[in-house]
């Protein structure tokens, strides 16, 4: 696989934003920067040769703006740009599929705005098998000042977390930032433990040390791959929703996994990726599963 992020672009502040971003990880990591402009005519128009070669034309002019503006900050960056017609979500899961991953812009804090991005934002973080990082357009460039963590959160067995993990310590050694590695845990009631179960948290001497076991072996990899990268390890006992966003004021990246299904109502990506897209105050990557 050839080495490049894709970026998806609008016109739109969150997008201009989220190119931005990508142009500055693709300069650190080495990697090329493809801009993906994906438009469909609009409707009552969509029967008018003219019209849609004009909508064409405004694409074209979109993409190639989105080209300039990263090659005026960066211009040894090798930059390219596409402006295919079709849906949006499927030229996406495309562009993602053959990149290392994929940046979108997002429309900002809170339940409702957080909603908006479910139509193709959504869609396309659930379906897409790389990771996609999603960028508001309020983000800058000194938010990856030094001092300033990568958060990951870690749930599940070593091999649950491996990919998230392999990004988040990726990023960080790219950046020269440490690692802040978050574990949660919610209490179950009690009859949901299993005699088997009872005898490791005792073996453990109680739920937060075997917690703590669990992240450390997961991080254990890793940290032997990524030796220049420092890690802090947090663990507690809580909503992983609510313990992760608890730990991200001084993030300038949270990297969460995603346990995508499809239901009645559309595409979901987990709660903790739901909550931390909607509420964390930094640029959220989230990670499929290997």
């Amino acid at each position: 696989m050839d080495r490049w992020i894709t970026a998806g672009v609008d016109g739109s502040p969150q997008s201009s934003a989220a190119t931005a971003w990508a142009a500055r990880e693709a300069v650190r990591r080495g990697y090329a920067l493809r801009l993906l402009h994906a438009w469909s005519p609009v409707p009552d128009v969509a029967a008018s040769a003219p019209d849609v070669a004009a909508q064409a034309e405004w694409a074209t002019s979109v993409a190639e703006e989105a080209v300039r503006a990263v090659a005026s900050g960066h211009p040894q960056l090798s930059v390219t740009a596409e402006s295919p017609s079709g849906d949006a979500v499927p030229a996406l899961l495309g562009a993602a599929a053959d990149a290392k991953f994929l940046v979108l812009g997002s429309r900002g804090h809170g339940a409702l705005v957080g909603f908006l991005l479910g139509s193709v934002g959504q869609q396309v973080i659930a379906g897409s098998a790389r990771p996609v990082v999603l960028v508001r357009a309020d983000d800058r460039a000194e938010s990856e000042a030094a001092g300033r963590e990568i958060v990951v959160g870690q749930e599940g067995e070593p091999e649950d977390s491996r990919a998230v993990l392999e990004f988040a310590f990726a990023t960080a050694s790219a950046r020269g930032a440490t690692l802040k590695a978050v574990r949660a845990r919610t209490l179950p009631p009690v009859y949901a433990y299993s005699p088997a179960s009872l005898k490791l948290l005792d073996e453990a001497g109680g739920m937060e040390p075997y917690e703590k076991k669990a992240l450390g072996e997961a991080l254990e990899p890793l940290r032997a791959r990524y030796p220049d990268v420092p890690v802090v390890e947090h663990v507690e006992i809580g909503s992983a929703g609510q313990v992760l966003l608890a730990s991200v004021a001084r993030a300038q990246l949270v990297v969460v996994g995603r346990r995508a299904r499809r239901s009645a109502v559309g595409s979901r990506i987990g709660s903790v990726a739901h909550a931390v897209l909607h509420h964390a105050p930094c640029p959220v990557a989230v990670v499929p599963p290997a």
